[in-house]
């Protein structure tokens, strides 16, 4: 099951092993994300900036948001509080853009167990509070 809702999520919160959620609220040419993270998110989220996290840099000509290898992938993850045998959940309020990405891209360095929440839109708003880490 790759869609979780915002109810099994709460469950999952709940749970003796609750699932890492990981923020990766982000605009093309907007401001960072990590305001609105800093503003409300789900509860214990971690913010998981897309261009510096979730994209290795290059030359211009080599596009824009490249892949990182998948050994940065993993190092990164742990920071996150990602492990191999965690379960994990993420979001952004863009129509899961970026959250799709993040989801592959965690897939794509070896964490089987990773969701996409549905219907996240409001999951900032509605469902945090200020400042929760």
């Amino acid at each position: 099951m790759v869609l979780v809702d915002v109810d099994e999520l709460a469950a999952a919160l709940d749970s003796d092993h609750p699932p890492v959620v990981l923020d990766v609220r982000w605009t093309l040419g907007g401001p960072s994300g990590d305001a609105a993270h800093r503003a409300g998110h789900v509860p214990g989220a971690v913010f998981v900036p897309l261009d510096t996290e979730l994209a290795a840099h290059g030359e211009p000509a080599d596009g824009r948001h490249l892949l990182p290898s998948p050994a940065d992938l993993q190092r990164a993850a742990r920071r996150w509080g990602v492990h191999d045998d965690s379960s994990v959940v993420v979001y952004d309020d863009n129509g899961n853009l970026a959250a799709a990405r993040a989801w592959w891209l965690l897939r794509w360095a070896g964490f089987t167990d990773v969701h996409l929440l549905d219907g996240a839109g409001g999951v900032g708003r509605e469902r945090s509070r200020p400042g929760d880490r």
